[in-house]
């Protein structure tokens, strides 16, 4: 018969697991110190772990864009839109229906060159509206027009729905850029993580039915695969304001096909032919590591790569220059990619 082992010790051998395991695991990074004042606010607004709420629960969430507005009001600055770029609102018919796009024109007479532009949200939250300032800092900064566009999402609308509005919506652009003071012969695509995706897939579309090609693609922390055993989805499993579990729900609720690679670009067999990318990643994200093994093999494919990390930053970053000065960098490293893309085009 076995001597029962005494709950003490058991608890002193689970504790000491536990320990050699915390020492084990990699330390998480640490958010600077204007990127912790915003989730500093945010979390001050208390939002429900998206998570475990239905997708119109998780719609209604306060953002980081509001903690980016509790912030500047915090510091006494103004929370109005960025002066210098104007914006309209037009229609783009889609299968099914039709969907809003917001043109945001800088100053100036024009042509201008013209960017396609995705919101994130893991293709099932948050609109152009809550990623408005990334459009009208790059409109600004660049010079160029931004068509940013809402895309019907998930789970109402699940895959291939989103990419299929996003090209849709890039023909549209093509074919109505001098409507609005644009230049259809430089038009550029990008977008922030599910846009991010949205934009690479936008291009790997356009290759692939035989249409113009964008001359650029602006990748932000995209998500580009489904891997959360990598590096960095390890190391961000509980990062704020995306997180691994985050990253679950959203594949769930998208449906998308893992292996078709307008759903995950990582799948495809070859990224060959695509236009050049600029891909911008920050250090307290899960899709930090997708994002360089994106990068490695559009390289290892022919296509010209520029990447860049922005450590002590988290995911949602881009888009945060009023109150997070590595933001401002990275929308200014973004809006000179541009500058040049579309320079070499004239």
């Amino acid at each position: 018969m076995k001597k029962a082992i005494p709950l003490a010790l058991t608890a002193m051998a689970a504790a000491l697991v536990w320990n050699v395991a915390k020492a084990q695991s990699p330390k998480p990074p640490q958010a600077d110190p204007d990127m912790q004042k915003v989730l500093d606010a945010h979390a001050s607004l208390d939002p429900k772990p998206i998570e475990k709420l239905t997708p119109a629960e998780a719609r209604k969430q306060p953002t980081p864009a509001d903690a980016v507005k509790k912030v500047l009001s915090q510091m006494g600055k103004s929370t109005a839109p960025e002066p210098g770029v104007t914006m309209k609102t037009m229609t783009v018919a889609v299968k099914g229906g039709s969907i809003p796009v917001h043109v945001f024109t800088p100053e100036g007479t024009g042509p201008f060159p013209v960017m396609v532009y995705f919101h994130g949200g893991g293709f099932v939250i948050a609109d152009t509206k809550v990623y408005e300032a990334s459009p009208r800092a790059l409109a600004k900064m660049a010079k160029a027009i931004m068509v940013s566009v809402d895309y019907r999402q998930a789970p109402e609308h699940k895959f291939p729905t989103a990419p299929e509005d996003a090209y849709a919506a890039y023909l549209w652009t093509i074919d109505h850029a001098r409507d609005f003071n644009g230049d259809p012969t430089r038009i550029a695509v990008g977008g922030e993580s599910a846009g991010g995706n949205l934009a690479t897939v936008v291009s790997m579309m356009a290759r692939d039915r035989k249409v113009q090609l964008p001359l650029h693609q602006l990748l932000v922390y995209p998500v580009v695969n489904d891997d959360m055993s990598n590096a960095s989805y390890k190391r961000n499993a509980n990062a704020k304001p995306l997180n691994k579990a985050m990253m679950a729900w959203f594949f769930k609720h998208y449906g998308g096909d893992p292996k078709n690679p307008y759903a995950l670009p990582m799948k495809a067999a070859s990224l060959k032919g695509l236009p050049p990318a600029t891909i911008v990643a920050a250090e307290i994200d899960p899709l930090l590591t997708e994002g360089k093994q994106y990068a490695d093999k559009l390289k290892q494919d022919g296509v010209p790569v520029a990447y860049r990390e922005w450590s002590g930053v988290t995911h949602e970053f881009f888009g945060m220059g009023a109150v997070v000065a590595k933001a401002k960098e990275a929308e200014q490293y973004a809006a000179d990619a541009l500058t040049k893309a579309f320079a070499a085009k004239k």
